[in-house]
């Protein structure tokens, strides 16, 4: 994608607006696969080394958002474990080699943080490759569009919380032994915790568990130093939303945005940044509004 930010600084035109074309995927969607691809700032970001020798954990880093924040996180000088379901693989390793081509370790990590085992062998196999963890970024997400009441499944509901809300949970367990004074959580929400869609009922339920989860946890872990906070996106183009969306909303996503168009994955991973970083070494149980102009209560 051709970096229009230094000839055109309207950030209602500097990407991709609706309508879309994009094909129908089958969850947990492709990169590869879409006709419009998301901007990860590979071509883009430029880091100053405000992580340099951290050690970040991120799910779902095989793309969208977890890719976008594991090339920044690699360019400000972290090593990055990604984490993402088998059949992710190969994505991973193209996340892999932008971290690699940024001078910095990477391990890549295939399994299903739903199973509270694998998230304890994730942060096992971190531990021993790097001998600790400095920053959990809990990314890795499912969702599911549904008009009525009726057609979302208890199979699906619980397919939800246990993708989006218990892995925090078990990787927070899993981490916080390991992780030193200073240790960040990073856990990404969406505004659908704060302006909620009936059709996707699930998946904005999980999102406010998330925000109540960072606050209560970040009350836990300032004991130790590590401070928690959340990222709270508005619509940002993914292979989430071609896989998991009927195609009349995928052809529209992000229109109602007042920027009227959705975010790309390189527009959020500078907040991932600052957050995880000494900058803000005074923020805590907060939750980053980064909507695109939809306000949060």
């Amino acid at each position: 994608m051709p970096n229009n930010r230094a000839i055109n600084t309207d950030p209602r035109e500097l990407y991709p607006k609706p309508p879309f074309d994009e094909p129908k995927q089958t969850p947990p969607g492709h990169e590869t696969a879409m006709r419009t691809r998301p901007d990860h700032g590979e071509d883009t970001y430029k880091g100053s080394g405000r992580l340099q020798g951290k050690i970040a954990v991120i799910t779902g880093s095989d793309s969208g958002i977890g890719r976008a924040v594991a090339i920044a996180y690699a360019r400000e000088g972290a090593d990055v474990v990604i984490s993402c379901l088998p059949e992710e693989k190969q994505e991973a390793q193209e996340t892999a080699r932008w971290v690699k081509d940024a001078g910095r370790k990477s391990l890549e990590l295939a399994g299903d943080i739903r199973e509270e085992s694998w998230c304890k062998e994730l942060m096992d196999r971190t531990i021993q490759e790097f001998g600790r963890c400095d920053i959990l970024v809990n990314n890795a997400a499912f969702q599911a569009t549904h008009p009525t009441l009726e057609e979302f499944s208890s199979e699906e509901w619980d397919r939800t919380f246990r993708t989006n809300i218990y892995p925090m949970f078990y990787l927070a367990k899993a981490v916080a032994p390991h992780m030193k004074p200073g240790g960040a959580i990073i856990n990404t929400a969406s505004v659908q915790a704060y302006q909620p869609s009936g059709k996707l009922l699930a998946y904005a339920s999980t999102k406010g568990a998330i925000v109540t989860f960072t606050r209560a946890l970040s009350e836990l872990l300032i004991e130790k130093g590590i401070r928690v906070n959340a990222v709270a996106p508005g619509p940002v183009w993914t292979p989430l939303i071609p896989s998991t969306m009927e195609e009349q909303y995928v052809s529209k996503f992000g229109k109602d945005s007042p920027l009227t168009r959705p975010a790309q994955p390189a527009e959020l991973a500078p907040a991932y940044v600052y957050l995880a970083s000494s900058d803000s070494s005074y923020i805590t149980a907060s939750v980053m509004d980064l909507t695109g102009g939809k306000m949060l209560p």
